[in-house]
């Protein structure tokens, strides 16, 4: 099984971080292979950077899909992953998403603790567009400046966590999410400083994500995720376009 993760930050450390968290959960015989954006932003945090950083993932995409069994955009707000879901017919697994279905199987209600307050918006967004509202207890940042993303976690290790202890308290969360993908591999260092469950999105993002790849799910012909009819493009990532204009090859014809 090859999944590819995908950051669409252009942060190459923050690539590495979520290649070694997600190694520590994948099953025996899960391979992983990276792409960084090529462009873009180091971190995403507004709804602005957000679409136009989901453009990009899709490009990237684009060139990777036929290398790999499925893909998980590896960004906590899941830029461009319903729009991966329309064009491509292998598994897209957001991390968000992932972490939030997962902590809806441990918990009533789920409180989201990140590194940054200008990702609070954006993560609302986010929240809101899984379907997810009346089960997030709240969303809890830090409000101190970090030195450098490849660090943030351990420098705001002990902020996070007394964070995490005020959704518990003060907003009932039953789960606590650890978002942001700088954040990667963090979890399972505080897990038992924290009163309940605590989710790491990468990791939720993996185990879900091989699971979609054993069920070996059809591509569907009706729905929101069906794909498009073909249209002409001017101007777009050639691999891009030819999904746009049906001049990729399917799958089964490889």
């Amino acid at each position: 099984m090859r999944i590819l993760i995908l950051n669409p930050n252009t942060t190459e450390a923050i690539t590495a971080l979520l290649e070694h968290a997600a190694a520590g959960a994948a099953a025996p015989g899960t391979e992983f292979i990276t792409a960084t954006a090529p462009r873009g932003f180091p971190y995403i945090s507004t709804k602005a950077e957000a679409q136009i950083s989901g453009a990009i993932a899709l490009e990237v995409l684009a060139e990777c899909h036929r290398e790999v069994d499925a893909a998980i955009i590896a960004a906590f707000g899941d830029p461009g992953l319903f729009a991966a879901r329309e064009l491509f017919d292998i598994p897209v697994v957001g991390m968000s998403e992932a972490a939030m279905l997962t902590a809806c199987m441990l918990g009533q209600r789920f409180a989201i603790v990140t590194f940054a307050e200008a990702l609070g918006s954006w993560y609302r967004d986010c929240v809101a567009m899984h379907g997810m509202a009346e089960r997030c207890a709240g969303i809890r940042f830090s409000d101190q400046p970090f030195s450098t993303l490849a660090t943030v976690q351990e420098e705001k290790e002990e902020r996070l966590v007394a964070l995490a202890l005020q959704a518990v308290e003060e907003d009932g969360a039953e789960v606590v999410i650890l978002s942001g993908a700088p954040l990667a591999g963090l979890a399972p260092k505080v897990a038992d400083r924290i009163p309940v469950p605590v989710i790491d999105p990468i990791a939720a993002a993996v185990k879900q994500v091989e699971t979609l790849v054993a069920l070996a799910p059809r591509k569907p012909t009706v729905g929101a995720f069906r794909r498009p009819a073909a249209k002409s493009t001017l101007g777009l990532d050639p691999a891009l376009a030819m999904l746009f204009e049906h001049r990729d090859v399917p799958r089964a014809a490889e």
